[in-house]
């Protein structure tokens, strides 16, 4: 699906895909036209995956560049753009357990690096890649294949992200049963059924007892017409 073109500042969105035009260069970066009533900024440091000494190394005013959303403030009118490709999966969204189709991007010995859309690929570990023993990942997959993968383990200091192949099925069923359960009866329905409940039983209750109390008095007087019939 196409993203619908912003027709201001409020409209934007981190990740968002833009057109624009260099308006004019800085020291620290690049004033960048995108069509809105405020001009965006692409930081130095954002102008390529690589470091740049001089902005005017990268782009020159009059320059037409392909740029990301990265930080919005409405109410002080500013837009932070990067012309580097933000990655589809941000490192905060990641989990693990979460299942991912991934691609093989690169080999090793010891396993295979896939790229599941994060800022960097995740190593699935050859003894991680079948229950069976794997001499090398080659005997299983080759390099752009595509496979259904699960995060092990995240490490938030080195941003590293171990993946297997294990359980993936697993996960999947789990993640389409939450999806089909229907919703349970909240606290506040409970105690309205319950509520609506009580009388019904305490009006059980009371007609029992006056059966009881009915048929003690119909014992009493068939007892006393058989004393006076004798």
């Amino acid at each position: 699906m196409e993203q619908a073109q912003p027709q201001s500042i409020a409209d934007l969105q981190p990740k968002m895909h833009l057109q624009g035009t260099v308006k004019e260069t800085q020291l620290y970066g690049a004033v960048i036209d995108i069509g809105l009533e405020r001009n965006g900024m692409v930081h130095i440091s954002q102008l390529a995956s690589t470091r740049i000494n001089r902005v005017a190394d990268v782009v020159q005013p009059g320059d037409s560049v392909s740029v990301w959303v990265t930080k919005v403030n409405v109410e002080q009118g500013r837009i932070a753009l990067t012309m580097v490709k933000p990655p589809d999966v941000d490192w905060r969204e990641l989990a693990e357990s979460q299942v991912y189709t991934g691609t093989v991007m690169r080999m090793e010995p010891y396993g295979v690096f896939v790229d599941i859309g994060a800022e960097r690929p995740g190593l699935l570990h050859v003894r991680e890649m079948s229950a069976d023993y794997v001499r090398h990942p080659s005997e299983l997959v080759k390099i752009g294949d595509e496979v259904e993968v699960r995060i092990l383990k995240l490490d938030h200091q080195k941003h590293r992200i171990d993946l297997t192949m294990a359980g993936v099925d697993d996960a999947l069923v789990e993640e389409i049963a939450e999806e089909e359960i229907e919703p349970t009866e909240t606290a506040m329905e409970i105690a309205l059924q319950r509520a609506h409940a009580q009388p019904q039983r305490h009006k059980r209750h009371h007609k029992k007892h006056q059966l009881s109390d009915l048929s003690e008095r119909e014992g009493i007087l068939a007892r006393t017409l058989e004393k006076h019939s004798q």
